[in-house]
């Protein structure tokens, strides 16, 4: 298609196009997301009537989860009631944030109610489009076809974001902006948070003020807010997203950023205000519930905490992204609340919802020894933190073997354990440990800090978190110092080593850039590159929104296609 002709009448107007779509929809899996059988079955008739013959149905959330886990589909039609309190523009959020489904994936809401589509106009992140009841098949044929184009425009940017070639992904935006301009806002939305995650805090402010100049929209408020806010305009991105939250009250997410300024203005108290303001607009988010929960104890408002936590458990039954430390931020608020009859029936219904969880057998462990120290059985108490001392152990490993995560808070939970029958030198041991791997993480730096006050180790406290503070800086300044004296090898081996003592995400990101820097000069090495792409996946997984991780990424892609090295997701 030309630029001379993307630029003129709308290419859906042009009947070869409409017949290339209309054929590529037949082709398309779909899932319809319904609490009512006879609804289900009536859309699939509606689109076998189209030619689209892999449908699949979910009555529930927990179904929705588990087969997107199971299937890739390219569209999901999802109804905007759904059974368990949450509704479909919630579901998106839960999918998209969790990655469930790709960039890709055209994701369009039934309504029955006009009301709620100005409810989705204004979300952070929004559906492609949606459909009023009741409505003909060739209604949705056409708002199908109109959503896929879309797709088709936007691909290669997609591509790339998913394929970690964040720059080309920028291009590709540029390419969307001169050559289909009535998908521009969608190019430059992209490009704002793109320039953002690599760290382009001043060119991500330049692309949203531009967006501004034309078109006042919630979601280029934010990203300017969010530009501002990293690089220190804390009190100018507090006015922009209460403005946000004034014009759009139910854009969410502009209460957990503003909530993240108030933090970072050190006024917790209002942090837990906004955040919970927004927790009674979308009572049914879990995630925001959880943020809810960890800013009330973090302010020792431990009701307001223990409402949050019940919360989160309750809206999570049947989920699949349910965690072990669901359940534990819940018992360790009671506990510290002195509730030990409500603390156990916590543990037990976690044992009974996570069974053959070892992390929710290590909680159980945890939970009841505390449990039993409080009522001053130390014997029982010593007794079952030794069993989940040698099940942690085996845990870490495993883990380590197989990628997987392990609860950070819950090894904090079981250090508080130690120190209360007498083991401080394993407490400490642990404590030092998360400290090292977790020392951007400032909530968890603060559960760590809430321990040491418990148990009477404040003073003990505060210099293991310095000490460790200055051991990363040590070794971090070691292996920075080598690559700038143009020791590459020495360098990646220092990091590695620093990776292998404390992988926390500063070592992650800098030996991931060193390998990177060592193969783009000197050729790429199969084993070296294996190793940089583990310390991306266990760096991503403690912060997928970080520019480091972002700015990692891109290295290692762009050394990677200079050999001609294929990347599916880096």
């Amino acid at each position: 298609m030309s630029t001379r002709q993307a630029k003129g009448k709308n290419p859906l107007d042009n009947d070869e196009m409409l017949l290339i779509l209309q054929q590529s929809l037949t082709k398309k899996r779909v899932l319809i997301v319904d609490r009512h059988s006879p609804a289900r079955d009536s859309l699939r008739l509606m689109l076998g009537a189209l030619g689209v013959t892999q449908v699949h149905g979910a009555g529930n959330s927990a179904e929705v989860i588990r087969q997107v886990k199971a299937n890739r589909f390219d569209i999901v039609l999802s109804d905007f009631v759904l059974d368990d309190g949450r509704d479909g523009q919630q579901l998106l959020e839960e999918l998209r944030h969790a990655h469930l489904i790709p960039l890709s994936t055209v994701y369009m809401i039934i309504t029955s109610e006009r009301g709620h589509t100005n409810v989705v106009a204004l979300a952070e992140l929004t559906p492609d489009d949606y459909l009023i009841k009741p409505f003909t098949a060739d209604q949705l044929q056409i708002r199908l076809i109109r959503a896929i184009y879309r797709k088709h425009v936007l691909r290669k940017m997609y591509e790339h974001i998913e394929g970690g070639a964040l720059q080309e992904a920028i291009a590709a935006c540029d390419r969307v902006i001169q050559q289909q301009p009535q998908y521009g806002y969608d190019a430059l939305r992209f490009k704002g948070d793109l320039l953002h995650a690599l760290g382009k805090t001043r060119e991500a402010e330049e692309v949203f003020r531009h967006v501004l100049e034309g078109r006042v929209v919630p979601w280029a408020k934010m990203g300017l807010a969010t530009a501002l806010r990293d690089r220190g305009a804390l009190s100018e991105a507090e006015k922009l997203a209460e403005q946000v939250i004034d014009e759009a009250p139910d854009y969410l997410s502009a209460y957990d950023f503003l909530a993240s300024v108030h933090e970072a203005q050190g006024k917790l108290e209002a942090a837990q205000q906004t955040l919970q303001r927004a927790a009674d607009v979308s009572p049914h988010n879990t995630v925001r519930q959880r943020l809810v929960g960890d800013v009330a104890a973090r302010n020792k408002d431990l009701l307001a905490a223990e409402k949050a936590y019940i919360k989160v458990i309750e809206r999570g039954r049947g989920s699949s992204l349910r965690t072990v430390d669901d359940f534990a931020n819940l018992a360790r608020v009671l506990i510290d609340r002195g509730n030990v009859e409500g603390t156990r029936k916590v543990a037990a219904d976690m044992k009974r919802e996570l069974r053959g969880d070892k992390q929710a057998e290590v909680a159980a462990l945890v939970t009841e020894s505390l449990c039993l120290n409080s009522e001053g059985a130390v014997d029982k108490a010593r007794h079952l933190v030794d069993q989940a001392l040698a099940l942690q152990k085996s845990l870490r490993s495993e883990a380590a073997e197989q990628g997987k995560h392990v609860s950070q808070r819950l090894a904090v939970d079981l250090a508080h354990a130690c120190y209360t029958i007498g083991k401080e030198g394993e407490a400490t041991k642990i404590m030092r440990q998360v400290a090292a791997e977790n020392h951007e993480d400032k909530t968890l730096i603060d559960h760590i800090t809430s321990v040491f006050a418990q148990t009477g180790q404040h003073d003990a406290g505060k210099d293991l978190l310095e000490q460790v503070g200055k051991e990363i800086v040590d070794l971090n300044n070691k292996g920075v110092m080598a690559a700038r004296e143009g020791d590459l090898e020495g360098s990646v081996a220092f990091l590695m080593q620093a990776v292998e003592q404390m992988p926390n995400l500063q070592f992650l990101v800098n030996a991931t850039k060193a390998i990177c820097a060592l193969m783009d000069k000197k050729g790429w090495n199969e084993e070296l590159a294996a190793r940089a792409h583990d310390y991306l996946q266990r760096a991503q997984r403690k912060d997928r929104k970080s520019s480091k991780v972002a700015s990692a990424r891109e290295f290692y892609v762009t050394v990677a296609r200079k050999y001609g090295i294929a990347t599916d997701k880096a």
